[in-house]
């Protein structure tokens, strides 16, 4: 005996619109993810940098990046590209801004958006050594406070290294962005190990600012601003005299 047939639904207006739908009819612009990965080391902050070895701007130094695929979201692009391009996995990034202006890629019409992730400069070292084609850049920052703008990039020998697209004005928005973050946010979580020195904590923020700060007013400012707890243990292993070791109260990795 056979089955009576299922009765098909009616199309909706909807799936009618969308089954005659034809996206041909506008152009697209492609979307890339760009990554800042920062670290800080020697009272400055640094980047990883690649030299691009095809056109457009062979020759020159970029950020890790990539187009977003069909079927990816950009979070997901953003770990493809850290993995395949700096040997890095599994650390915090954070969406920076979106860069769109309609020639900052000759190729075609390119929307960047940008991501940073703060790396402990050990790690960093280590998956990026800084020979070759791939380089630990250090960021000169030509401007102060929040103005904001572009910044330079200089290899370990101090020479400049150009770089491809709008990429001195990413890495600039991410230094303006960290610096105005520095008051109420414990930036430091994941370019210092858990346990750290006030002292330790201090370089971090003044390569972040470019700058030096007070030693004492510094001090001051961090122990009332709830962001760092003593742990009551000390330095070990140290020629000087131990110094106090604290951690973040607010850090991603309790």
């Amino acid at each position: 005996m056979s089955q009576p047939k299922k009765r098909r639904r009616p199309e909706s207006e909807e799936e009618r619109f969308l089954a005659a739908y034809d996206s041909a009819e506008f152009p697209h612009p492609s979307v890339a993810v760009d990554v800042v990965l920062l670290t800080a080391a020697e009272s400055s902050l640094h980047t990883v940098l690649l030299r691009r070895d095809g056109h457009p701007h062979r020759g020159k130094w970029a950020l890790p990046g990539g187009f977003v695929g069909m079927r990816e979201s950009l979070e997901e692009a953003v770990d493809r590209v850290l993995a395949a391009k700096a040997g890095i996995e599994g650390v915090f990034t954070e969406q920076l801004f979106t860069f769109g202006a309609p020639d900052r890629d000759p190729r075609t019409r390119v929307i960047s958006v940008a991501y940073y992730a703060l790396v402990d400069h050990g790690r960093l070292t280590a998956a990026c050594p800084g020979n070759g084609d791939v380089r630990v850049a250090r960021l000169d920052v030509p401007w102060p406070g929040l103005e904001g703008g572009g910044v330079l990039a200089t290899d370990r020998d101090g020479a400049s290294l150009s770089l491809a697209f709008d990429h001195d004005v990413i890495l600039g928005t991410t230094v303006k962005r960290l610096r105005g973050k520095l008051d109420y946010a414990p930036i430091g979580f994941e370019l210092l190990p858990q346990r750290f020195t006030l002292r330790q904590l201090q370089a971090v923020h003044e390569a972040v600012l470019g700058r030096t700060v007070n030693k004492d007013s510094f001090r001051r400012r961090m122990l009332a601003s709830g962001l760092v707890v003593a742990t009551g243990k000390r330095e070990e292993g140290v020629l000087h005299r131990p110094a106090e070791l604290f951690r973040f109260t607010r850090s991603p990795r309790a």
